[in-house]
Parts: C-alpha cells; sequence; structure tokens
C-alpha cells in the first residue's frame, strides 16, 4: 500500500468498500490513533505538505494482523452484511487463494442456515402473511439479494449448480436472508 496521507488513505477506502462504509474524519481519525498506538501503523510528519501532516505506513505488525483477521474473521464479521463487505473489500490481500475460499465458504454456509425475518410469538412468519407492502418488499429485496450473493459465491468457489431437474436444497430451503416465497410455508 505504501505511504499514505490521512485524507488520501480516506479516499482510498471509500473506492474500496464504495457506499457500504463511508468514512468520516471523526471515525478515521480515532482510528489511525488507536492503530499507531498498538504499533500497527507508523504516522510520520510529512516535510512537503506543510506543518501537522502525516503520511501513514502499515508495519510489520500491522500486515500480521491484517492478514490474520482476513484469515479468520470474527463471526460478526460474517454474519453482518457491511462488516462482511469490508472483510471482501480487502480479502484479495490475502495471498493464498485457498484462504480467501475458506472466508467465503464461511459467508456460504451462514447464508444457507434456516432463518426467518419476522415473527409471530416463535413462528416465522410467511411473505404472504405480511400485509404490510414495506416489510413484504424487505422480505423479498432480501431473497434477491441472498440468491445472488449465493449465486457469486458458488460460482467463485467453483461449485456447480445442481442441474436442472434435480433439487438444490439451498435454493429451495429458507435461509437466513432468504425469506419464503408468497406461497410457501416457513419450515
Amino acid at each position: 500500500m505504501g505511504h499514505l496521507s490521512g485524507h488520501e488513505l480516506r479516499r482510498r477506502v471509500s473506492r474500496l468498500t464504495g457506499y457500504r462504509w463511508p468514512v468520516s474524519d471523526g471515525s478515521l481519525y480515532p482510528a489511525i490513533n488507536r492503530l499507531a498506538t498498538a504499533g500497527l501503523i507508523d504516522r510520520c510528519a510529512d516535510p512537503g505538505a506543510g506543518a501537522a501532516r502525516y503520511v501513514l505506513s502499515l508495519t510489520e505488525a500491522g500486515r500480521t494482523e491484517l492478514l490474520k483477521r482476513l484469515r479468520e474473521p470474527a463471526d460478526h464479521e460474517i454474519t453482518d452484511f457491511t462488516r462482511y463487505f469490508t472483510v471482501l473489500a480487502f480479502l484479495s490481500r490475502l495471498p493464498d487463494v485457498a484462504e480467501q475460499h475458506a472466508v467465503l465458504r464461511r459467508r456460504l454456509e451462514f447464508l444457507e442456515e434456516p432463518a426467518s425475518f419476522f415473527y409471530e410469538g416463535e413462528r416465522p412468519l410467511r411473505a404472504e402473511e405480511i400485509t404490510d407492502p414495506y416489510r413484504r418488499g424487505m422480505l423479498l429485496t432480501a431473497r434477491a439479494l441472498s440468491g445472488a450473493e449465493r449465486a457469486w459465491l458458488r460460482e467463485v468457489l467453483g461449485e456447480e449448480r445442481p442441474e436442472r431437474g434435480t433439487v438444490d436444497t439451498a435454493d429451495t430451503a429458507h435461509t437466513r436472508n432468504d425469506p419464503p416465497a408468497l406461497d410457501e410455508p416457513v419450515s
């Protein structure tokens, strides 16, 4: 990554993560201070940029920590959409494709676990039971996103989709981010 100023770091992170993780000065500079205090980045004065201007660079300990966190993301970094997208934005920094795929498999396994969004007591609600058009829209949008993400994950992982006429239980079962069809009962 080389040496970057705080402003350039913010621009690069924003380009990597897109709209999912807007970076403000109020969050960036305290994070820079914590990383510098932990010895994960070096902060050096930039004499060519004027007073109070610094350039940042990742230390060897910072590089090691980054790779460790990419290899072994916490559960919430797999299950939380925004945090997972942050991991995904940097996953290509892992040099071993097998390690990248291990992270992607964890996400795919999460997406294929049965779950639902709305409940009446302990009973999961079907989309056809939701009268609020916006909540129903949430369910249908989540299904589309989950299906697209699962298809992409399978493609990257080199997993074939089942042939026509066979049942792909991951596509027919209700998954954590895949609500039931309007005419399907929740299992």
